[in-house]
């Protein structure tokens, strides 16, 4: 059974983006690579930014369970999602490929 994370009312995403936010800058410090994932995710934010306005003007989908504060026409929430997704690829990806690994099979850390 999966467990109901609804229990924190509005603040049910924003709990859940902290969560996964955590996870990624605590993979993005273990490999180093902090500053090069943040200029990314600089360069990536626009283009979700405009994704996210027009999905949720048109009515794709809508965010409910949010604490209110909406920036420039949608919830921070959605900032914030902006930023965790690319964030935790970015981490998963580097924690999998990059080099820190390599130095690890190699025995040198």
């Amino acid at each position: 059974m999966v467990p109901d994370i609804t229990v924190f009312g509005a603040y049910t995403y924003l709990v859940t983006l902290i969560f996964w936010g955590s996870i990624a800058f605590i993979l993005l410090w273990r490999a180093d690579i902090l500053k090069k994932a943040g200029i990314t995710v600089v360069a990536l934010y626009p283009i979700g930014f405009i994704w996210d306005w027009y999905t949720l003007t048109v009515g794709v989908f809508d965010i409910t369970l949010n604490i209110g504060i909406t920036i420039l026409g949608i919830p921070l929430e959605e900032h914030l999602f902006i930023i965790v997704v690319p964030s935790l690829v970015i981490a998963v990806h580097e924690t999998i490929h990059g080099e820190i690994l390599a130095h690890d099979r190699d025995g040198n850390l």
